[in-house]
């Protein structure tokens, strides 16, 4: 029996904590994620559960009887819609028939013709395509998503919102999230109302960066289609579909609902596809143990029924769920495949943060981001993390950079570019001033200089002064209450001076008459060229086919705006340049026991001024004939043209030294000091962490060579020790310095210098 507890007793054991290794594994950014063990009760379960139907389909005089194990007088409202709407039954017969080992392996053989899988997954159940996802390994994953994607060009969206509903900062990080290359831009509201002030601000802010940007305001259904029909967004992607119908009814939904939803968008030529996700059942105690991808594939033959465009999914809103069970996250990217199987637009998700470990989120995104997708994001959070009013993204403004330079290791294109630092302040600047001469034009609102210059400058919200909520709800007001449209804002923008905003926003208004963006994976060109699955066909059939950035577009992804060159070093260390080193003869050989001679590399003091740490290199020697003088010694600089060998600097001027002990020192920092007996990889200490070294190290080095000249033994001194990435923050940096030091480099004996 246990005994009650007494918090007053001692006598109880104490329970040993973890060590100090689990300690420090414990307080690493992924335990603050949740894992969960897998429970199909609950539909924590990825890929397969045993509650899943078996596959099967039997057709009568061309209806329906029965799919996946359920006859069709049991059928449900999801079952019913399918069945009359979402099965091409001339295929189905041999689709059905093949094993699911046979469809897994045409998915990912280049072989097979991209047009014969999404042929046969037309005829394919929900249960009968979830079972062949199940079994495509992780590689295969990203062989199938190269192959089925449907159009040939990834692409990208971002999230533009803030906390304020601010419509100036809105339009300015509209304007650089288009500059930046994002094709589509999303935005929502923390207040409902607010929502046609936002879809007009982001709307002109697009129009600035960049022409062809399509424009979401993710809202209420009702409230999305209005406007929607007032030519304030040109596309649509949260209708949200459920893989079980008490999830469906519980938001008051059907599929017929649903499907006259998107009818209603397509009327008016404005693009649209759903949005799902694992998890989603999962959350509203909904999944009626089902695996999470059999749920998602009702969903997606859901959305091929309804006529909808694509489908927006990878978990979505519930991708931490599916990432917190085994296999959870290779499901999500399972779910994009399924998209391009059924032959929809997939916007691969990649928007809600699913782990505060910058690794697994990584993780989550690369195989996707290799392979290439229509939207390899459906909401990279171009603002702060802060701002995002969808949540944070697994991708956000903190994280563009990285971004961009993955996408130049890899070569791939994953939809952006970067942006010109100054081209982005013109556009925040541009796209600030349009609306705020719209707003004033309609008489919404009147911001001032001060308020224009704060969203200019912003990194997000929080460098706005003294924000005006109210004058946003006004705004929005207005603009709903009075039946303003799109024409309106493109006749404010002709009128106020904003001419080819104007222009851009008609011409979107022109592209939606003419339909041309009901095109499955469609998305305009800035020269407003249709990229679709009609005009730019996947056509990926292995190795040399498929698509490959143009060279154009290579070398825009390359050039990112941190590399550097050697002639930009070469500028910068001239910047710096000075006459403290002079040339005074050809060096002789020493005699006083009391010397010691510096070595120096053949660019210091003519192309190299600077060291890695930032210190001038004429610094670095005062303070090391500083640290020499207080030993008593005598110091002599002589520069070594015949070699950058740090080793052989060092041994010749030990070998010139009348003590025989030289300190030897490269132009970019590293230093060594050296006695004339020792063979020349040999040496008594040494620098070899250039960028971290400070003056005080150098001085250290001089006083320790003047200790060993008068043949003392000195405690060495040692690296100052870091945990920094050094070798990738200044390797390139030391590519540039040697080729530098080797350009000096020539067949001459040394050269004594004075300082």
């Amino acid at each position: 029996m246990i005994p009650p507890y007494d918090s007053d007793d001692d006598s109880r054991p104490a329970v040993p904590g973890p060590v100090g290794r689990i300690r420090f594994m414990d307080a690493q950014r992924v335990n603050l994620d949740g894992f969960a063990v897998e429970n199909p009760e609950l539909g924590l379960v990825a890929l397969a559960s045993p509650y899943d139907p078996k596959p099967g389909l039997v057709v009568e005089d061309g209806v329906v009887t029965e799919m996946d194990g359920v006859k069709a007088a049991d059928f449900d409202s999801i079952d019913a819609f399918i069945a009359a709407h979402g099965l091409d039954l001339t295929v189905a017969s041999e689709a059905m028939a093949l094993s699911d080992v046979a469809v897994a392996r045409m998915m990912v053989d280049p072989s097979v013709p991209r047009s014969e899988v999404v042929w046969l997954c037309a005829g394919m159940t929900p249960a009968k395509l979830a079972r062949v996802l199940a079994l495509l390994r992780p590689a295969e994953l990203v062989m199938a998503m190269t192959k089925l994607r449907a159009r040939r060009t990834p692409s990208n969206q971002a999230h533009v919102t803030n906390r304020l509903d601010d419509p100036l900062l809105l339009a300015a990080d509209a304007a650089t999230a288009a500059a930046f290359g994002f094709r589509e831009l999303e935005t929502t509201v923390p207040v409902l109302a607010d929502a046609p002030s936002n879809a007009v601000a982001v709307s002109i802010g697009a129009a600035v960066g960049s022409p062809g940007v399509l424009v979401q305001c993710s809202v209420e259904e009702a409230l999305e289609l209005e406007l929607g029909l007032r030519g304030f967004v040109s596309y649509a992607e949260t209708v949200s579909l459920y893989g079980t119908e008490q999830v469906f009814t519980d938001g008051d939904d059907t599929p017929w609902s649903k499907a006259f939803l998107t009818s209603a968008y397509a009327s008016r030529g404005i693009k649209m596809r759903v949005s799902s996700g694992a998890g989603a059942e999962v959350l509203m105690g909904g999944a009626e143990r089902r695996s999470m991808l059999y749920l998602e594939s009702r969903c997606v033959a859901l959305a091929r029924a309804m006529g909808a465009q694509g489908v927006q999914n990878g978990g979505i809103d519930g991708a931490s769920v599916a990432g917190a069970v085994p296999r959870g996250v290779r499901e999500l990217m399972a779910e994009n495949v399924m998209v391009m199987a059924r032959n929809l637009e997939s916007c691969s998700g990649n928007d809600a943060l699913m782990s505060e470990s910058d690794v697994r989120r990584t993780s989550r995104t690369l195989p996707i981001f290799l392979a290439g997708s229509d939207f390899v994001c459906s909401g990279f959070g171009s603002i702060q993390r802060y701002d995002n009013m969808f949540g944070p993204s697994n991708w956000n403004a903190e994280d563009i950079d990285d971004y961009l330079a993955m996408q130049r290791d890899w070569g791939v294109d994953g939809g952006l570019r970067t942006a010109d630092p100054a081209t982005v302040a013109e556009l925040r600047e541009r796209a600030a001033q349009a609306v705020r001469a719209v707003y004033a034009w309609f008489g919404l609102a009147d911001f001032t200089d001060e308020q224009v210059a704060a969203a200019v400058d912003a990194a997000g919200s929080k460098d706005l002064a003294g924000p005006d909520t109210v004058a946003v709800m006004h705004a929005a007001r207005v603009i709903r209450e009075t039946g303003l449209t799109m024409a309106d804002v493109v006749t404010a923008l002709q009128e106020t001076g904003f001419e080819p905003e104007a222009e851009r926003l008609l011409d979107m208004l022109k592209v939606r008459v003419g339909g041309d963006c009901l095109q499955t994976s469609a998305i305009l060109t800035p020269e407003m060229r249709v990229l679709s699955l009609v005009t730019d066909p996947n056509d990926y059939t292995g190795p040399g086919t498929g698509y490959e950035p143009t060279p154009e577009r290579q070398a825009e992804i390359d050039a990112i705006r941190q590399q550097r060159s050697v002639e930009d070093l070469r500028r910068e260390q001239a910047a710096y340049a000075s006459d403290a080193l002079r040339p005074r003869g050809p060096a002789t050989q020493g005699g006083d026991p009391r010397e010691v001679v510096v070595g120096v590399s053949p660019a210091t003091g003519r192309d190299v001024w600077v060291t890695l740490s930032g210190l001038p290199v004429v610094e670095v020697l005062r303070q090391l004939l500083a640290g020499l003088e207080e030993e008593g010694c005598v110091a002599r600089i002589v520069r070594f043209d015949d070699t950058i060998d740090l080793g052989m600097i060092g041994l010749s001027a030990a070998r010139l030294s009348g003590s025989g002990i030289g300190i030897g020192l490269q132009a970019k920092g590293t230093a060594l000091i050296h006695r004339r007996d020792l063979a020349p990889l040999a040496n008594l200490e040494l620098y070899s962490i250039a960028p971290v070294l400070s003056a005080d190290d150098y001085r250290l080095m001089g006083v320790n060579a003047g200790r060993h000249a008068k043949g003392a033994t000195p405690e060495p001194a040692r690296n100052p020790y870091t945990d920094e990435a050094i070798e990738a923050r200044y390797h390139t940096r030391v590519v540039s310095l040697v080729a530098i030091e080797r350009a000096c480099c020539r067949a001459a004996g040394p050269e004594e210098l004075t300082l």
